[in-house]
């Protein structure tokens, strides 16, 4: 089924401020959320959807993506996935929830295990990888399994003795209003268990500092800011969750000669005197090799050609862009004897050719002035 556009899932325009935008979110979770309608498949998809519309639209970057590519343009760089359940949600938001429900997500019949953290990596992409697409190999600093542990906490020879206030629960009720809150246990964090004797490695969380060595695969047009997920690769969840995702980052290096405008390629190459006026054939560097132009007699230093499809493809994969030549004449910085007596004789030629009327004549015609 089509994804229904986020603006109307939210009810709310699209020029709606980010207080409006978090107004009509909270207005549907209180509306949908899963604690007032147990059972209803139908109002937890709602729920979801309205999470999912909230995600894109609160963060100035994924809307600006959606506003101009819709969700298309989000799955390209790695946004706007959706949530696969209704904790998945109380996962994102929960300072969100905590807010509407004075300090608990929802009512739950117990803490499940957390999921990982999701992490951000900015990886520096060379402007031709980027272009034509490649892979790299990153590392990423991450918690994971501590291996002397095997992720219990506990110091070899002992084990975890159940949490004497939840009762291995994970959750405390709290009763606020006519919910029933559960709330995260305080004493042993949500897991259930208390640690007495801490593994010395990881001093009882059951994870560590690793560096974990990942092949990112750099998608063909990918551009400036636009992230890559990859799930599963963020920090290590709880025992029973799943881990985090990887957002990489792209940074694009900048190029010696050409620049990027979308999927449009901009340079400047140079022209002899002589070509600009007589024309001739001269080589243009595009980001698939080098192409010959034919440079038209009487082209202006500053000229811009449009060299069709040979920019940069579409990251949705929906073509490629153009390449924008500005043609320059090339002046030389030092001429020799013979040189500068054929320049100072050409000079005289064209001063000559200035006073006649017929050239001004030309001019107006040619730039309209």
């Amino acid at each position: 089924m089509a994804k229904r556009d986020y603006y109307v899932v939210l009810e709310v325009a699209k020029t709606a401020s980010d207080a409006e935008v978090k107004k009509a979110f909270r207005s549907l979770a209180m509306k949908h959320h899963p604690d007032r309608n147990p059972g209803d498949k139908d109002a937890e998809a709602k729920f979801k959807e309205a999470a999912e519309a909230y995600d894109v639209l609160s963060d100035p970057e994924k809307r600006a993506t959606y506003d101009r590519f819709g969700h298309e343009g989000l799955r390209g760089q790695g946004m706007g996935g959706g949530f696969q359940s209704a904790e998945d949600v109380f996962s994102q938001f929960g300072d969100l929830f905590g807010e509407l429900f004075g300090g608990g997500g929802r009512q739950r019949g117990k803490a499940g295990p957390r999921r990982g953290a999701d992490l951000e990596y900015v990886l520096a992409v060379e402007f031709m990888d980027a272009a034509k697409g490649s892979e790299q190999e990153i590392q990423v600093p991450k918690h994971g399994l501590c291996e002397t542990c095997d992720g219990s906490g506990a110091k070899a020879g002992s084990s975890p003795t159940t949490c004497d206030l939840c009762k291995g629960a994970g959750e405390v009720m709290q009763r606020q209003a006519f919910f029933q809150i559960r709330t995260v246990c305080p004493r042993c964090a949500g897991t259930g268990k208390m640690i007495k004797d801490p593994c010395g490695s990881c001093s009882g969380s059951g994870r560590q500092r690793v560096s974990d060595k990942l092949k990112v695969t750099i998608p063909a047009g990918v551009d400036e800011g636009m992230q890559l997920r990859l799930g599963g690769k963020g920090d290590i969840g709880d025992k029973g969750a799943p881990n985090g995702d990887l957002y990489v980052t792209i940074r694009l290096k900048e190029h010696s000669l050409f620049r990027r405008d979308g999927v449009h390629v901009l340079c400047t190459v140079p022209m002899g005197f002589p070509t600009a006026c007589l024309g001739g054939k001269i080589t243009i560097p595009t980001i698939d090799g080098d192409v010959p132009y034919e440079v038209e007699a009487g082209t202006p230093s500053g000229k811009v050609v449009v060299l069709r499809g040979k920019g940069i493809p579409s990251v949705q994969g929906r073509g490629r862009g153009d390449q924008h030549v500005q043609l320059v004449v090339a002046v030389p910085k030092t001429l020799g004897p013979r040189e500068e007596e054929l320049v100072r004789e050409l000079a005289t030629v064209f001063d000559d050719k200035v006073r006649e009327k017929s050239f001004w004549d030309d001019l107006k015609t040619k730039f309209n002035f």
